[in-house]
């Protein structure tokens, strides 16, 4: 049901007043041209938790090398993750390959053309399933990603945390109750931008808003103080141990994470989490013998590698270290390989490793220990 704060002067600037501010003011954006359900289903899935600036680049090589939904479907996953790589939050990439190989083998290679249809597809949610149904096929469907929340937020001067489900099914019926029927794509596009360009986190561009006449928020001259927001806690830190073992070939052993973990289907340097009263030498010697039933003697360190992910940070710890007994087995790890230094870019490696790789490119030879 449509809210009863929807006044008829807001809706006709939600209505006409931002589209014509769109038209003027839109981005050139590569996934804004050519589009296809394809296109806009890839670029949505990008943009998740990603900044357009960066997602730009990466949505053109992925075009370059699969320029189709079926092409995406035959290609292998491990070429989808490494031209994915370095853009975070891999599972976005696996579900990707997972739903286009659904789409050719089940859907006739083509994407369904219903809300209840992309809401049926594998790891598309409401969001995703809103963005696609809007964009590619104009259908009523309003969408509410974060620039769309801190817009409403502050035209509403609403007090609730957009963060939660009280928060989030308010904003949704402010959307969906301004939403001009068969004009969704446009609408939605357009509150996507203004959150983007003009109602930015802080230092909202106010006077060039197409919005401030209704603006709540701006009326009490504190548009910042929207949307309000619990305090974060700070993210947790982690230690974490990896492990540089080169054979007499010179060739490293990486392993591959599993599919079902974080980072899963990337590969890395073998290691893990230092549990509480162990030295580093300790947390390596354990990671390895259960991981992959090694023995290894664990050197002096390389090089610490410091990350910050969503919801915690990383100091990882790269240490060489030699094999004293045992041959690599697949334990705790989807598989295991030994690679000489010149291959390491034919596999998808995390933004943390890629920090090890780049100390080893500076001191090849490992020291005796």
């Amino acid at each position: 049901m449509p809210s009863p704060d929807l006044h008829p002067n807001l809706r006709r600037a939600f209505q006409l007043g931002l589209p014509a501010w769109f038209r003027r003011h839109r981005r050139a954006l590569p996934w804004r041209t050519r589009r296809t359900p394809y296109r806009v289903w890839l670029a949505e899935l990008m943009l998740q938790q990603t900044r357009v600036d960066q997602a730009r680049d990466y949505f053109l090589r992925f075009m370059r090398r699969f320029p189709t939904l079926t092409a995406l479907a035959a290609a292998d996953q491990q070429a989808v993750l490494k031209l994915w790589e370095g853009l975070g939050y891999y599972s976005r990439a696996r579900r990707a390959h997972r739903t286009a190989q659904w789409l050719v083998q089940q859907g006739g290679g083509k994407f369904p053309t219903t809300y209840a249809g992309l809401l049926a597809l594998p790891g598309v949610g409401p969001y995703t399933a809103a963005a696609v149904g809007s964009l590619a096929f104009n259908l009523d469907v309003a969408v509410v990603d974060g620039n769309v929340a801190r817009v409403l937020c502050r035209v509403f001067a609403c007090a609730a945390d957009p963060r939660t489900g009280a928060g989030q099914r308010q904003l949704q019926a402010w959307a969906d109750g301004l939403l001009p029927r068969g004009r969704a794509g446009e609408f939605n596009e357009a509150l996507m931008e203004l959150g983007a360009l003009c109602c930015t986190p802080r230092q909202p561009d106010c006077p060039k808003c197409p919005l401030r006449k209704n603006c709540r928020a701006y009326a009490t001259g504190q548009p910042e103080a929207y949307p309000t927001k619990a305090a974060k806690k700070k993210p947790p830190h982690k230690i974490v141990g990896a492990a540089v073992v080169v054979n007499r070939r010179g060739e490293f052993l990486i392993a591959q994470r599993p599919e079902h973990a974080m980072l899963g289907g990337l590969w890395e340097f073998p290691g893990g989490k230092q549990e509480p009263g162990e030295t580093m030498e300790q947390c390596l010697a354990r990671e390895l013998r259960e991981e992959m039933g090694l023995r290894v003697r664990v050197g002096p360190r390389l090089t610490v590698a410091r990350h910050a992910y969503s919801h915690f940070t990383i100091a990882l710890h790269a240490h060489w270290c030699r094999i004293r007994s045992g041959r690599p087995r697949n334990i705790q790890c989807q598989a295991h390989a030994w690679v000489p230094l010149s291959r390491f870019g034919h596999y998808p490696f995390s933004r943390a490793d890629h920090y090890i790789i780049a100390a080893l490119r500076l001191r090849r030879l490992p020291p005796e220990f």
